[in-house]
Formats: C-alpha cells, sequence, structure tokens
C-alpha cells in the first residue's frame, strides 16, 4: 500500500454550495441539489477516478524535494459562491507547524464544464503548472530548502505523461 503521507501534493474538492431561493418550491430545491450533487460528482472523476490527475500526482514525494515542504494541498473549488469567491487567496499562507501550504484553483463552466474531455484535462495541468509559479514565490521568500526547480520539472514530466495516455 502507498504512504500518502509522502505525497508532496494533494487534492481537495469543495463542490458548489447550495443557495436557495425563498421562492423555491420543495421540488426545485431537490432538483438544484441533484444537479448541483452531479457536478460535484462529475469533477471528482477528473481527480480521483482511475483517470484522475491525482495518479500522477502521487508519484511526487516531498523527500526528494527538501524537509520545509510536505505538502501542497490543490483546493479545487467547484463554482464557489460569490462571497466565497472574494476571498480565496491566489496561494495560502505557508503553515509551518504542518509544513504545508493551500493552492487554490477555482473551477467553473467556463474554465472547465462548457470544454471536452481534453480541454478539461488540459485545464487542471496548466491550473496546476500555473499555480507552481506562485509556489515558487512562496518557498523563496519563506526561505524553504525545497528545490522548486526540480519538483516543477518533474511535476511536467509526471502531467505530460499523464495526458498523453
Amino acid at each position: 500500500m502507498e504512504d500518502n503521507k509522502s505525497n508532496v501534493f494533494g487534492c481537495f474538492v469543495s463542490c458548489p454550495a447550495t443557495i436557495y431561493d425563498e421562492n423555491q418550491t420543495e421540488q426545485q430545491k431537490i432538483a438544484e441539489q441533484k444537479l448541483l450533487d452531479q457536478i460535484c460528482e462529475d469533477f471528482r472523476s477528473y481527480i480521483w477516478d482511475d483517470k484522475g490527475i491525482n495518479i500522477p500526482l502521487k508519484k511526487l514525494h516531498w523527500k526528494n524535494y527538501g524537509n520545509d515542504l510536505e505538502l501542497a494541498l490543490f483546493q479545487f473549488y467547484v463554482n464557489p459562491i460569490p462571497y466565497l469567491l472574494q476571498h480565496l487567496k491566489e496561494i495560502e499562507s505557508y503553515r509551518k507547524n504542518e509544513k504545508a501550504i493551500g493552492i487554490p484553483i477555482i473551477v467553473n463552466d467556463e474554465n472547465f464544464f462548457n470544454k471536452t474531455e481534453e480541454g478539461r484535462y488540459e485545464f487542471l495541468k496548466q491550473s496546476i503548472l500555473q499555480k507552481m509559479d506562485l509556489l515558487t514565490e512562496v518557498v523563496k521568500k519563506r526561505k524553504l530548502d525545497t528545490n522548486m526547480d526540480l519538483l516543477k520539472s518533474d511535476l511536467e514530466k509526471v502531467l505530460q505523461e499523464f495526458c498523453i495516455k
């Protein structure tokens, strides 16, 4: 069994919140909730199913890149409510005690759901790679011992191999 605690990257998915209109009937609320549940389930398959982006990420272990960063958590926010959207940072602060950092990625109709399957995987790949530049800035600013050049290079390789399949 693979040791998930050694993976330098992890994934988290936040599904859309349900905000009901006071004029909605109970049936409309149930239908809306089913739709939101399906949207979330569809997205999760791109992360954790057999063809999920989490598979290549598991190949990279923090011990190969230094000791100060043990987890970079990609936080996928699926159709976040406006309030949450306004308060999300491009990248969270480094948590020294956990040796971790959260990396929010917004997922919506425009950048993901309205695309082809190939376009969806390309969005995930490009979003992750773009966030690596922000992570590099944090690592430099905090003077962490993480070898970001090697980590980015290895990440690009595993994502490229994965997206070719």
